[in-house]
């Protein structure tokens, strides 16, 4: 028995979507537009992204496919909403209970069930960035931290609905959730102030690279993963932000920090390895 190899590649790629993911922030703070009309003109320019790079698009305008396109605009408006309303930890740290709403309805939705070994890969993600957020962690706005559960919940509802697809091609809810995302940034961006020639460039990274090109991984790695480690494998991105903030603005995370990443990433490395198992032959 040999290792599947197309769900070792779709390892790599969820890892390298969350590597993509994690640029948001360097890149949204250096554009002077607000985040939502920064939402809005990166989700057009994703939407046009994967339009000319993808082939064979079929759009059905299914229930699955519309709802995926949903939940994919909801998460990612009602993360902004939530960083605006609450800290940025509490926003990052909610957003990623998707694992556990995952866990709960994968059996029920998809018929993927989940183990003890699941859980406790969720419990030691979760202590792991409870203790990286520490020191940033606060019991503020009640309806941000609301938001945020939300948007777990809608994370969860991407994945959910994203591997609902795998016989087909997910990357058509993608497209349709950027340009929902465009709509209602539309507004924000017919009122935002014109941009250097700095601030269209990371526009651009941020619609092509760090959204586009990110969820194409995504949506191909869908494919070949269960829905728990399509969201459990990428809780790697918010313990990347701190190594940009590091080489770019010079500032080092604290001794918790430190110990609560190596946690998060000792549990997903070791939950990503243990699922790279031998591919059983008929």
């Amino acid at each position: 028995m040999g290792k599947n190899p197309e769900h070792t590649r779709a390892v790599g790629q969820l890892l390298a979507a969350a590597l993509l993911w994690s640029f948001a922030g360097v890149l949204i703070k250096g554009i002077g537009w607000s985040p939502l009309a920064v939402a809005g003109g990166r989700g057009l320019i994703a939407a046009l992204f994967l339009l000319a790079t993808s082939r064979g698009l079929n759009f059905t305008w299914s229930r699955v496919q519309l709802g995926a396109a949903v939940a994919y605009v909801a998460c990612t408006v009602s993360f902004v909403v939530a960083n605006r309303l609450t800290t940025a930890a509490n926003a990052i740290l909610l957003q990623y209970t998707a694992p556990v709403w995952v866990a709960l309805l994968g059996t029920w939705f998809l018929g993927e069930r989940t183990t003890r070994a699941d859980w406790w890969a969720i419990l030691a993600t979760f202590a792991g960035m409870g203790l990286f957020f520490a020191d940033e962690l606060r019991l503020t706005s009640v309806l941000g931290n609301l938001v945020g559960v939300f948007s777990g919940v809608c994370f969860a509802g991407v994945a959910l609905l994203l591997r609902k697809q795998k016989a087909g091609s997910a990357v058509e809810s993608i497209i349709l959730g950027n340009l929902l995302a465009f709509v209602i940034g539309l507004p924000f961006l017919a009122t935002a102030p014109a941009l250097p020639a700095r601030g269209w460039l990371m526009l651009l990274v941020l619609g092509v690279v760090q959204l586009g090109l990110s969820y194409r991984l995504y949506s191909q790695a869908i494919r070949h993963v269960t829905a728990l480690e399509a969201v459990l494998i990428p809780v790697v991105e918010p313990i990347f932000n701190p190594v940009w903030v590091l080489l770019f603005v010079g500032e080092r995370p604290g001794p918790l920090a430190l110990a609560g990443g190596v946690i998060v990433l000792g549990a997903v490395t070791l939950r990503a390895v243990a699922s790279l198992r031998p591919a059983r032959q008929p």
